[in-house]
């Protein structure tokens, strides 16, 4: 039976009623809003299963075997060794008793100011009348790793404690920084063997404001959200269509493209091995490298697994018992969340529901006319009756970008080959153009200074028809968007009869080059939205050149679209084109900027159909940077998370030795970051070519800043340690500490005029959403506003003068089994060059360095702040000075010193335990004559 309060195993019924009883039991129950009897053991497993303990689950009796061989559970019962180990330490004996038995010594939560100054606590030892006198006593205040050995402290004058008699021994803490510091407390003295004894307590000490701690912690528990109850197999009435879904008239339907139903078992029964094995041979021809006989099955399939598992992950937001609000022929819902695209929903897309707390005999299937900040509005069937009626709510995939994915995919197109797999004889250009070739009489003057950027656009123009994509390599900061709009502007200047279909991954990319490209008239240019595309969203200065009908937007006829020379969209929503009937090789040249941030199928979208045999294609983006959001893990081990660029850009045709200059230009001056920042993503990622040539008033602007450790250095990375926390249903992270000193270096910032910036200059960066939640409220509740706090993914593209980093995730184990696992998807080397790439002046990063350095590339960035004197905080556990791993990772080196350290203190433990006599107690004594 197991305690989820506790964390613990009780074996039967009879034990378990004396565990509820228990005092750990009661505090624990209390401090999760329960009484201690309402916690109720976990079911037994069934008959045919057995239960692991160590790993909560129940497996089969046939694969027990296998299962304890897993290196998890090996971790696991390592772990469960090492926690047995410290609960014995915690014990008194041989009549000594020391206080604090109970959770150990806590100092509590301890202002800055006063832990600066240091703050005492005392703990006392106490012989026990029926033994002699200790002796030899010694105190040692051990720091957990990764944590600095000096901030506990203890001591004593005597090293001999009589019966009867209780020594108060002071144990201090001072330390200058916030986060949570743990440690123990190791106590020796003589046994009446002879033997030394060692009983332990544990330390801990919060350094941080009382007030945000309490205004930041978790509002409940975390517990799994569970599935609204639902009755399958109901007849289904449905609402009215939103009238943006039937504007236009589509001159080609998109096909279903349903999941087959071999593939939608596999998924559903079967481990994530057997289904990439299954999808490698059935859908792939037997082999992982993408090819012309693959590609097309290849690609479907991993769209359909992308889709069931967006299937399950949508189905976290489903609302349980809630009510409908009529509003005219619409009935609203609230929906929290929906801001954060938690969950995303658009115009157009369905909602099913049921009556909650009865046998539903029926299903409404609800379509959805308007989206709000917190509330949608949703046409229901004449049937539906909200009067004095809660119901479930189950969102249901808009389905519409995937079909246009797999349409994209299974289209013919003259230029498949190409497009796909091209070879060594069709790249763009026969030779690199010399600087003194083909002038040009530049739009933008400054490009004149900048032969990178200057030779991209004269290559783009001269590009043969019907050849490679071309591919414009753009390293953050280095003006890669400002080349794609000057080559456009070239294009259509220098070739009357262009037309030129632009797109980009986003709405927010696609607005972005278009704003740019107002030069043209709205009879020249059109920007193409989604008729769900929410107006308010769309720049002011764009809304001429979109085209409207009523309250939503709409498609242009054929004859409009065929009339522009240029035509921006976002990629997914440029099957347009194709659907109202615009035949194959229109467009004279189609532009995908960002192309590496979306998935190949999604990029494809907006090429494979459109182009014909002698269309110019051009990729402009960084296979460096963040790549598309996958959620399913099969799909990104088969290679869905690898965008078509990169895939590209890793064939032969881009990697000759005269590749660059033919198929593809790489940018080189990086206009943004000051060298600091800069250096070190530029030797991990683009071989050190990057050259710093952002004004000198911009990227200057903090040196000598009181934020700097280094006044010359503008880097810094502050070492906390907090403690991962989850709350109510919501499984995503955040650490409270760090929260808390990024608030702290904000007001700091916002507040020295001597180096002045405006909250808008300001961005923190957190991969967690909980994380950004709470750096919010605690801004929102120091009257900050303006700074922006968002996700990697949302602020690739932009720059700020100041970002701030928080990494969340934190580990207060001593033996980091766990550890890569700890680490989370902080380790993922795009996403962190975007995020250390968005700074232009100034960058902090707030982390805990123990779980970041298992990463390599962490702990060489690490490392690297270090040397240059960046570094505030605890000081780092490993040798910066050793070279860092090229190849796997740190979580075995971080275990086997936590394993050496672990087995030291077993040593120390058991001096005092005749083990060995213990042992023999079943052995006979030999008789003797």
């Amino acid at each position: 039976m197991h305690c989820a309060v506790c964390d613990i195993q009780v074996q039967g019924p009879t034990t378990w009623a004396g565990h509820i009883l228990g005092g750990p039991h009661s505090r624990k129950s209390a401090a999760n809003g329960l009484a201690p009897d309402e916690v109720r053991p976990s079911p037994p497993p069934p008959t045919h299963f057995k239960e692991c303990r160590l790993c909560r689950e129940a497996v089969p009796s046939n694969r027990w075997g296998w299962h304890l061989a897993l290196a998890a559970h090996k971790r696991r019962q390592e772990h469960a060794l090492l926690r047995s180990t410290f609960e014995r330490s915690e014990q008194d004996r041989q009549g000594v008793s020391v206080s604090h038995a109970d959770g150990g010594l806590d100092f509590g939560v301890i202002s800055l100011a006063d832990a600066s100054r240091g703050v005492q606590v005392d703990l006392s030892v106490t012989v026990a009348a029926s033994r002699s006198s200790i002796s030899g006593l010694r105190l040692e205040a051990v720091s957990l790793s990764g944590q600095p050995a000096t901030m506990f402290s203890a001591s004593t004058n005597t090293t001999t404690v009589t019966p009867r008699r209780t020594l108060r021994i002071p144990i201090r803490l001072r330390y200058e920084h916030r986060g949570l510091l743990q440690g123990r407390l190791e106590i020796t003295f003589q046994g009446a063997n002879g033997r030394s004894v060692l009983i332990c307590r544990t330390l801990r000490a919060v350094v941080g404001e009382a007030t945000e701690r309490q205004s930041l912690k978790p509002v409940a528990p975390y517990v799994r959200r569970r599935r609204a109850p639902w009755h399958h197999g109901r007849p289904t009435v449905s609402g009215d269509r939103p009238p943006a879904l039937v504007a236009t008239a589509w001159v080609k339907k998109l096909t279903r493209a349903n999941i087959p139903d071999d593939l939608a078992n596999m998924i559903k029964t079967r481990p994530a091995e057997a289904v990439i094995g299954y999808v490698i041979q059935r859908y792939m021809q037997a082999s992982a490298t993408w090819s012309k006989a693959n590609h097309t099955s290849g690609f479907q399939a991993l769209l359909w697994i992308e889709e069931a598992r967006a299937v399950e992950d949508l189905h976290l937001y489903d609302l349980t018992d809630v009510q409908f609000i009529k509003e005219g022929s619409l009935y609203t819902v609230r929906v929290d969340g929906l801001s954060e695209k938690r969950p995303s929903v658009v115009v157009g897309d369905t909602i099913l529901v049921q009556e909650a707390n009865t046998e539903a005999d029926r299903t409404h299937e609800g379509f959805v006319h308007t989206v709000r900040q917190n509330d949608i509005r949703v046409s229901f069937h004449r049937s539906f009756n909200h009067m004095g009626k809660r119901y479930n709510v189950f969102f249901q995939l808009n389905r519409t970008p995937v079909r246009r994915q797999h349409q994209a995919l299974c289209v013919a197109t003259p230029a498949n080959q190409r497009l796909l797999f091209p070879n060594a004889t069709q790249a763009g250009l026969l030779r690199p153009l010399t600087a003194t070739e083909s002038p040009l009489a530049l739009f933008n003057s400054l490009i004149t200074n900048n032969p990178a950027q200057l030779q991209a656009i004269k290559s783009i123009v001269k590009l043969r028809p019907g050849m490679a994509p071309f591919v414009i390599f753009g390293p953050p900061g280095t003006g890669k968007t400002v080349t794609v709009v000057e080559a456009i502007r070239q294009i259509l200047h220098l070739q009357p009869r262009a037309r030129i279909l632009a797109c980009a991954p986003s709405n927010s990319a696609a607005d972005i080059l278009a704003e740019r490209l107002t030069v043209f008239s709205p009879a020249e240019m059109t920007r193409c939205n989604a008729a769900s595309r929410d107006p308010a969203s769309v720049p002011a200065a764009l809304v001429p050149y979109t085209h409207y009908a009523g309250d939503h937007y709409a498609i242009p006829s054929r004859q409009q679209l065929m009339d522009y020379r240029l035509t921006i969209s976002t990629c997914g929503n440029a099957s347009f084109a194709h659907n109202v009937g615009i035949p194959q090789g229109h467009y004279t040249h189609i532009i995908v900027d960002e192309a590496g941030q979306a998935s190949e199928p999604e990029v494809l979208t907006a090429i494979k159909a459109m182009a014909g045999k002698n269309t110019i294609v051009i990729l402009a983006g960084d296979p460096k940077q963040l790549g598309p959001v996958i959620r399913s893990s099969i799909a990104r081990e088969l290679g869905l998370a690898r965008s078509y660029l990169e895939r590209l850009i890793e064939m032969p045709l881009y990697n000759g030795p005269n590749s660059r200059g033919t198929s593809y230009t790489k940018l080189v001056k990086n206009y943004r970051s000051h060298g600091a920042i800069l250096r070190y993503p530029n030797e991990k990622f683009y071989d050190g070519e990057l050259e710093v040539c952002g004004p000198p008033a911009k990227i200057n602007q903090f040196l000598g800043s009181p934020q700097l450790v280094s006044p010359r250095f503008p880097v810094v990375f502050h070492a906390i340690s907090g403690t991962n926390e989850r709350e109510a249903s919501s499984p995503s992270y955040f650490n409270i500490d760090e929260a808390s000193q990024v608030k702290a270096y904000i007001q700091a910032i916002l507040g020295d005029t001597r180096y002045p910036v405006r909250p808008d200059d300001i961005a923190v960066v957190t991969q967690y959403h909980a994380q950004v939640l709470k750096i919010r409220k605690l801004l929102r509740d120091s009257g900050i506003q303006g700074v922006m706090v968002t996700s990697v993914e949302n602020i690739q593209g932009q720059e700020r003068p100041v970002i701030l980093m928080s990494t969340v995730r934190s580990s207060t184990e001593l033996l980091t089994y766990d550890a890569k696992f700890t680490l989370g998807f902080v380790s993922n080397p795009r996403r962190f060059n975007v995020a250390v790439t968005r700074a232009q002046a100034l960058l902090i990063v707030v982390g805990d360095p123990t779980v970041l350095s298992i990463d390599p590339l962490w702990r060489g960035f690490m490392n690297y702040i270090y040397l240059h004197h960046g570094w505030r905080g605890a000081l780092p556990t490993w040798d910066v000075n050793a070279p860092v791993k090229t190849e796997g990772d740190y979580a075995e080196d971080i275990r086997e010193a936590a394993a050496l350290e672990m087995n030291a203190f077993m040593e120390r433990l058991q001096d005092g335990e005749d083990l060995e006599a213990e042992a023999n107690v079943d052995r006979e004594f030999t008789e003797t004559d």
